[in-house]
């Protein structure tokens, strides 16, 4: 290649390696990558901040799926209103939990009072060696070292304004403004979900409207069913739990039976801490023979629960291989502690429906066309 000089001379330019290439980014193309870093960056601390927020969302959109499948029956049996038929599902509810309420809470709270009365008893046979639990004082001398370590500590620091009180009070509104935020975002979300979702399918290209309800309306099998599930295995362990403690002739049988229900919503852990309170409140009632019972129920339970149940009624509700759902819960859990397994079904099947529905585009596309004979 020759290049004129100024003078108006040529000059012969040294010859390219053939196979050195020279690659220039624009500067457009830099910082868009640039941005985005930023933008990534910039959610995972929002992320990070809004953590409290977000879990009172994600629990809002799981009560928000449970209740839907009413609202949607009550619209068809005659409530022309959707905000109308969120109203008699609540007021339902409502109902339901007094109910309940008038059933078990006299029951639960005799129990709850006869275990604080028993509580001191428990403490004092504890501090004295005696009891089910005294070989913690005369073997192992827990309470000189609970003394040692409360010595060494400032209890103005623990009692004082600026720490339990503070704590506790701060823990009780944080509950109730909670409780407040749920209930306001489930009834949003009943009420404008649909809508929000009418309005992104509106947004896409004609085309690709039905495939796109296609697969919103099979997430929304999936996360349903996911909730459904997670629901009656949760009633399955506490109604059980509950049986087994009248049978053995526990106290406060209906109060634990509901503690299980309620911690077994939470994958995993929760049925652990279950397992734990159960079986001490058993030994410090009835005994180590009553409580190794207990405590055996419980891991064999688990173990049903977690091999057996969760794969069971997940792969009919989420359609998932079992295989499928414990990876999922267990990496989630790795990933985002108790957030993470509880999410970890309804993502895998959200997956699932997707690389489904791409499958399926895929051989739609590569099946040759044949014409029409004329």
């Amino acid at each position: 290649m020759l290049a004129a000089e100024p003078s108006g001379g040529q000059v012969k330019l040294p010859p390219m390696d053939p196979l050195e290439r020279i690659v220039r980014y624009r500067v457009r193309t830099v910082l868009a990558v640039l941005g985005v870093i930023l933008a990534v960056f910039a959610l995972l601390q929002v992320v990070s901040l809004a953590r409290e927020v977000l879990t009172w969302m994600l629990i809002a959109a799981f009560f928000a799926l449970a209740l839907d499948p009413l609202v949607n029956l009550l619209m068809r049996r005659g409530i022309p209103r959707r905000g109308l038929a969120i109203g008699v599902t609540y007021l339902l509810l409502l109902c339901v939990v007094v109910i309940l309420g008038l059933t078990f809470i006299p029951t639960l709270v005799d129990e709850v009072n006869n275990f604080i009365d028993a509580v001191p008893q428990y403490v004092q046979d504890l501090t004295e060696g005696r009891g089910r639990l005294g070989f913690l004082e005369t073997d192992y001398h827990l309470v000189e070292r609970v003394r040692e370590a409360a010595a060494g500590t400032d209890i103005s620091r623990i009692l004082g304004v600026s720490g339990t009180a503070v704590a506790v009070t701060k823990g009780v509104v944080t509950v109730i403004a909670a409780t407040i935020t749920i209930v306001v975002l489930t009834f949003f979300m009943l009420l404008e979900g649909p809508r929000w979702v009418e309005r992104f399918y509106e947004l896409l290209p004609e085309g690709s409207q039905p495939r796109w309800r296609r697969i919103g309306k099979d997430v929304y099998a999936t996360v349903g069913g996911f909730v459904a599930g997670a629901m009656a295995i949760a009633l399955l362990a506490g109604i059980t739990s509950s049986l087994l403690l009248i049978v053995l002739g526990v106290s406060y049988a209906i109060a634990l039976g509901l503690v299980v229900f309620m911690l077994d919503l939470i994958p995993l852990a929760g049925a652990t801490i279950a397992s734990i309170l159960v079986t001490t409140v058993a030994v410090l009632d009835q005994g180590w023979t009553v409580g190794l019972i207990v405590l055996g129920w419980f891991i064999v339970y688990q173990q049903v629960e977690n091999h057996l149940l969760y794969p069971l009624i997940y792969s009919k509700t989420v359609a998932l291989s079992p295989l499928t759902i414990l990876v999922a819960v267990l990496i989630g859990a790795s990933l985002a502690g108790v957030l993470g397994a509880l999410a970890a079904i309804p993502i895998a099947g959200t997956i699932q429906v997707l690389l489904r529905e791409l499958l399926r585009a895929r051989r739609e596309s590569s099946e040759p066309v044949v014409d029409a004979p004329l």
